[in-house]
């Protein structure tokens, strides 16, 4: 069973409880508060950024990894570009409290077109296997079907990922439910999602 959801149903920076443990909170138009949005940004970001492209084993071949990569430490590393330390600062003055530790790393990925994608998965917690913690996703660009599902089986949310928007997993949900960014074979344009974690979760 599939649950369409739009991200018009979390104004207001509603939460909701996934159960077990685990919640997810929508921010429409978050990037555009505070006077920190503006147009150019996507461009400077996949203008700026040293991309790179992987490639992993899968079971027994070695294939591209459908999308661009990038990730910087922002405690110990110059940011590639300031305004990932400016979010990264919003972001703990809303969330570091709850969470109890500070968001420190931004991972990018820059979807190229619809033929770009990220598989089902859980971030992984370095830690603990047991611990709850945080990702929150900044999105730019072309508007993106951001996919989740409990571990184990149940009802699935597909959310439309819009420009600006910030969507926040929290508590159990990167152990109990995994997320994915499906292929479309819909025409659309590029797609700059910004993964900012806390110490230890990639």
């Amino acid at each position: 069973m599939e649950q369409a959801l739009q991200s018009s149903l979390f104004d207001h920076s509603e939460r909701r409880d996934l159960g077990n443990g685990a919640w997810l909170e929508v921010r429409s138009g978050w990037l555009s508060q505070d006077g920190l949005a503006d147009d150019t940004l996507f461009g400077e970001l996949r203008d700026q950024i040293p991309w790179r492209a992987e490639r992993r084993q899968m079971y027994d071949r070695v294939l591209d990894v459908p999308r661009l990569l990038s990730f910087h430490n922002l405690l110990d590393d110059p940011a590639p570009h300031p305004r990932l330390k400016q979010l990264r600062r919003r972001l703990n003055d809303a969330y570091a409290g709850e969470l109890g530790e500070p968001f420190v790393s931004a991972g990018l990925c820059l979807y190229r077109d619809g033929n770009d994608s990220v598989a089902w998965h859980g971030d992984n917690i370095g830690r603990s296997s047991t611990e709850d913690t945080m990702v929150a996703i900044v999105g730019l660009g072309a508007t993106r079907v951001f996919a989740l599902r409990p571990r184990g089986g149940g009802p699935s949310l597909r959310i439309r990922h819009c420009h600006g928007d910030l969507l926040v997993m929290g508590g159990s949900c990167q152990r109990t439910w995994e997320h994915a960014i499906p292929k479309t074979a819909r025409p659309t344009g590029p797609r700059i999602s910004i993964q900012f974690r806390p110490y230890d979760v990639r």
